[in-house]
C-alpha cells in the first residue's frame, strides 16, 4: 500500500483512467467494467479494477486541481508500477467553435501553475502527451465515430480568477479549453517514462456562458469514457 493508495500489490491495472470526481470513477467502474472490484476507499478517492473486453483496466479518482492529482499519479507511478494514465475530465471551452459536450483530446497542456516552475527552477518545460496513446485514441475516435478537437489545453490553478477576462490570452493563442490537471500528469509521466492522454468533455463554455449541471458531469459524459476504454484496449 502507498499513502493514499490502499491497494494491495497486484490490484490495479498497467492502464488506469482517471477522473478528478471519484463518482465519476464508479460510474464508470459499476457500467463498463466487468467484475469491478473497489481497491481503494482512502479520503473517499474511489479506485477499482475490472475488465474491459476481456483486457484488465483500472479506474481511479484524482480529486480537483494538479497538487491532487499529483499525489496519485505519483504513486500510481512510482509504487504500483502504472504504465500508462488516461484523464477523463471535464473542461470550459475556451473557443465559440467548442460546444458543450464536445469532446477535446489534449495534445499539449499550457498551465499558470508554479509546479513546474519549482521543478525545472523558473526554465519553461512544455507538458505533452504521450504520441501512441493520442494516436491510439484518434483510431479509437474514427472507429466510435465520435468527433473531437485535437490541441493545446490550460491547465490552471485558479478555478475563481480575479479578473474574469484572463481566459481571453490563451483564448487568443488557440487554447482549445480550461481544466485543472493535465500539465501535471503529462510532466510526471515524463518523469516516470509513462504514457498519458487527457481526453475531455466539455462542461462549460467561457464564451457562451452555458454550463451542465454536476449530476450530468458525473453520468452524462459517456462519449469520453467510451473513447477512453477503446484507447486502452486498442
Amino acid at each position: 500500500m502507498s499513502i493514499h493508495i490502499g491497494a494491495p500489490e497486484g490490484a490495479i491495472a498497467d492502464t488506469v483512467l482517471m477522473p478528478g470526481d471519484p463518482l465519476r470513477a464508479r460510474f464508470v467502474a459499476e457500467n463498463y467494467l466487468e467484475n469491478p472490484v473497489c481497491y481503494n476507499e482512502v479520503r473517499g478517492m474511489y479506485g477499482y479494477t475490472g475488465t474491459f473486453r476481456g483486457q484488465k483496466v483500472s479506474v481511479q479518482g484524482s480529486g480537483m486541481g494538479q497538487p491532487s492529482l499529483s499525489i496519485y499519479v505519483n504513486e500510481l507511478f512510482r509504487d504500483y508500477g502504472v504504465k500508462r494514465i488516461m484523464r477523463i475530465g471535464s473542461c470550459g471551452s475556451l473557443q465559440e467553435n467548442v460546444k458543450i459536450r464536445d469532446i477535446v483530446i489534449a495534445m499539449s497542456a499550457s498551465t499558470d501553475s508554479s509546479m513546474n516552475d519549482i521543478t525545472f527552477r523558473n526554465m519553461h518545460y512544455a507538458p505533452t502527451a504521450h504520441y501512441g496513446l493520442f494516436a491510439k485514441a484518434q483510431k479509437a475516435a474514427e472507429k466510435l465515430e465520435i468527433p473531437f478537437h485535437g490541441g493545446n489545453i490550460l491547465s490552471s490553478d485558479i478555478f475563481y480568477n480575479n479578473d474574469p477576462d484572463e481566459w481571453k490570452i490563451w483564448s487568443g493563442h488557440g487554447v482549445l479549453a480550461v481544466e485543472m490537471e493535465s500539465a501535471a500528469l503529462y510532466t510526471l509521466a515524463a518523469k516516470y517514462g509513462g504514457e498519458a492522454l487527457t481526453i475531455l468533455t466539455v462542461s462549460d463554455s467561457l464564451v457562451s456562458g452555458e454550463a451542465t449541471t454536476s449530476e450530468e458531469r458525473e453520468k452524462t459524459f459517456t462519449k469520453m469514457m467510451q473513447l477512453a476504454l477503446e484507447t486502452a484496449v486498442s
